[in-house]
C-alpha cells in the first residue's frame, strides 16, 4: 500500500484529484493510469473525473499531467488547469498570481484573479489537422448520427453540434460520436442550444469520462464553433454548462480566453494498493 497526499477540487462540478508530484515520487513509483482508475472510482476510490499531477518543468513554472478516469491520457483540460492554477498559487509552489503551465497541448498562461476565479489564455483554436480529424479543410463540418458537427481543437479534439432542445438521447449520440472514425484519438462531444447571440446552453459528453457537469476546453470549442457558424458573437459570451457558466472570449488576435471558478473540496491521504490488473485499465 502506498500513501499519497491529494487535494480534490472542482471547476463547475468537473472534479479532479490533484497530487503534488514535483519530486516525481508518484509518477516515478506507480502506474499513473492504474492510479487514476483507482482514485477516480466513485465507489472504491476518492471519486473524480480525472487525476492531475503537478510536476516540475524546464520550460514553464510547472507541468501538468492529466489522466482521465478510464486511465487514458488527456492533452488539456480547461477546468483542470483552473484547479491546478489555484492550488499551485495558494500552496505557494510559485510566486505571484500568474502561472505558466507546460501541458501536452503546449504552454498555457493562467492568472488567479482577486475574486478567486481563474483566467486562462487557452491559445488559438484549430479547425483542421490530424489532432482534430483525419482529413478536411477549415471550417470542418461532418455529419455523424444524422447531425452536423463542427470540429474544433483546443489542444484536444471537440465535436460541436447546435440543437433546438435536449429532448433526445444525446448521451447515446455522444457515446457513438466519441469513437467515430473521423476522430483518430476519440473526441469530446458537445450539444449546444442557443439562448441568445451571447449565450449558449451546453450538454457535455467527455472523451474517457462520459457525461460530465462541465468541460472548459469544450466551452471554448462551442464559442469558436458558434462564431465560425455565425450563431454567436465573437466577443465575450457565456457558455452555460450543467455545473455553471464560463465566460469565453475569442479575441481578435485569435487567442481564446476562459474565465471561471476553481473550488477546493477536501485534502487527505489516499491509500493506493496497486493491483497490476491490466483488465481494469479501460472500463
Amino acid at each position: 500500500m502506498i500513501e499519497i497526499s491529494f487535494t480534490k477540487m472542482h471547476g463547475l462540478g468537473n472534479c479532479f484529484v490533484l497530487v503534488d508530484d514535483r519530486q516525481r515520487q508518484v509518477s516515478g513509483s506507480v502506474d499513473t493510469a492504474e492510479l487514476a482508475i483507482a482514485a477516480c472510482d466513485r465507489n472504491f476510490g476518492i471519486g473524480a473525473d480525472g487525476l492531475i499531477l503537478l510536476q516540475r518543468s524546464a520550460t514553464a513554472d510547472l507541468a501538468m499531467q492529466i489522466v482521465n478516469e478510464d486511465g487514458s491520457a488527456a492533452e488539456m483540460c480547461g477546468n483542470g488547469i483552473r484547479c491546478f492554477t489555484r492550488l499551485a498559487i495558494e500552496r505557494k509552489m510559485v510566486g505571484g498570481p500568474r502561472l505558466t503551465v507546460d501541458t501536452p497541448a503546449g504552454l498555457i498562461r493562467t492568472q488567479l484573479l482577486d475574486d478567486q476565479r481563474v483566467r486562462v489564455d487557452m491559445g488559438q483554436p484549430g479547425l483542421a489537422g490530424p489532432d482534430v480529424i483525419v482529413e478536411g479543410e477549415p471550417p470542418v463540418h461532418v455529419e455523424e448520427q444524422g447531425r452536423v458537427f463542427t470540429f474544433v481543437s483546443m489542444g484536444n479534439p471537440h465535436a460541436v453540434t447546435f440543437v433546438d432542445d435536449f429532448q433526445f438521447d444525446w448521451q447515446q449520440v455522444g457515446a457513438v460520436v466519441e469513437r467515430a472514425r473521423a476522430f483518430p484519438q476519440r473526441v469530446n462531444v458537445h450539444f449546444a442550444r442557443l439562448v441568445s447571440r451571447t449565450e449558449a446552453e451546453v450538454k457535455v459528453w467527455e472523451r474517457g469520462c462520459g457525461v460530465t457537469l462541465a468541460c472548459g476546453t469544450g466551452a471554448c470549442a462551442v464559442a469558436v464553433a458558434g462564431a465560425v457558424e455565425g450563431r454567436l458573437e465573437r466577443g465575450p459570451v457565456t457558455i452555460a454548462l450543467p455545473g455553471g457558466p464560463l465566460e469565453i472570449e475569442w479575441q481578435e488576435n485569435n487567442q481564446v480566453m476562459m474565465t471561471g471558478p476553481a473550488i477546493g473540496i477536501c485534502s487527505g491521504i489516499y491509500c493506493f494498493e496497486p493491483l497490476g490488473d491490466e483488465s481494469r485499465r479501460f472500463r
